[in-house]
């Protein structure tokens, strides 16, 4: 499936630790745009009605194997009928060595050919694995990712209301920073959304000026990326609003089509924010487990659950 974003062929090569066995001319300007590898099967006997060009090619035993069968100019004409149609790359699998026909072929249709020690199926794993993570669709927003007791929060609200000022007590009571200020947010799955800092401003957070979380209060205060687990709204106490205080409404955030559990919580004078979202993450991981506190305390009281049934309430989308 192509994607909204590409990956450079080479930092791919870089990050996967891929051997260089043949460069192209055009490499470093070569991108690459699809989650899927392709292991080319039915395209060996001439078969290109679904082939989709804009994936790696992943050469293996098997491929190999094949290949084998043929003279080194049946090899040719077949690995040509391939890389005519121009893909991004061929990846070897197991330190196999190439044979004189596919070097010869990638030279003339400049297609470059890399290679790793592992397994096909560990090498398909790992670009899996990489692609979907830089493929994956994403957003930038204004707020304060950290985690705490393994619980990704991600706190939110105007800019003075004290995200900052509560990651920095989250710090000292043992939690990660993940994120100030600036939070991108990618949608690894249908369901999972990660979390990180932009590079050029990861662990520096604003308070009294600018200060390195890792540089203060060491490497144990941060971490690089994390999922989001739930969202914390922060915003100043306002009297003529009802806030919801037992809790039974499930309120949701859709983020890039994922729904994830929010919370509001007023601020004003004397609350200690960093203990309440201590907390609100421990009874989150709580109400994933399947227990609700809420829900307890009405049939410990008596009351007639079907009247209080919780509702799903989508409080904000974000595209």
């Amino acid at each position: 499936m192509a994607s909204d974003f590409s990956v450079a062929l080479s930092k791919m090569t870089e990050d996967l630790d891929l051997q260089k066995v043949y460069i192209a001319e055009n490499f470093e300007e070569i991108k690459v745009s699809t989650f899927e590898v392709n292991r080319p099967g039915l395209e060996l006997t001439g078969y290109f009605d679904f082939f989709d060009s804009s994936r790696l090619l992943l050469f293996g035993t098997t491929e190999f194997s094949y290949l084998s069968r043929f003279g080194s100019e049946a090899q040719k004409m077949v690995i040509d009928s391939i890389l005519s149609f121009g893909p991004p790359a061929i990846i070897i699998s197991r330190n196999i060595e190439p044979p004189i026909a596919m070097m010869e072929s990638a030279k003339t249709h400049k297609v470059s050919i890399l290679r790793s020690a592992e397994t096909t199926s560990q090498v398909t794993a790992a670009l899996f694995q990489y692609l979907n993570k830089e493929l994956a669709p994403r957003i930038t927003r204004h707020g304060v990712l950290v985690e705490v007791y393994g619980e990704g929060c991600l706190l939110l609200g105007d800019s003075g209301v004290g995200k900052s000022e509560t990651a920095i007590e989250l710090i000292k009571r043992g939690h990660r920073l993940v994120a100030d200020d600036a939070v991108e947010i990618r949608k690894t799955s249908t369901h999972t959304l990660m979390g990180q800092s932009p590079e050029n401003i990861r662990h520096f957070i604003e308070l009294i000026g600018i200060i390195n979380a890792r540089q203060l209060f060491g490497m144990g205060s941060v971490k690089l990326t994390e999922k989001i687990d739930i969202v914390i709204n922060l915003e100043i106490w306002d009297n003529t609003k009802v806030y919801d205080r037992m809790g039974l409404d499930n309120q949701y955030m859709d983020i890039l089509g994922v729904e994830v559990p929010t919370l509001t919580i007023p601020v004003k004078p004397g609350r200690n924010l960093a203990v309440i979202i201590e907390v609100a993450a421990m009874n989150n991981r709580q109400k994933k487990l399947g227990y609700n506190a809420a829900q307890e305390l009405l049939s410990a009281l008596g009351m007639d659950f079907d009247m209080s049934q919780t509702e799903k309430v989508i409080v904000d989308k974000w595209e």
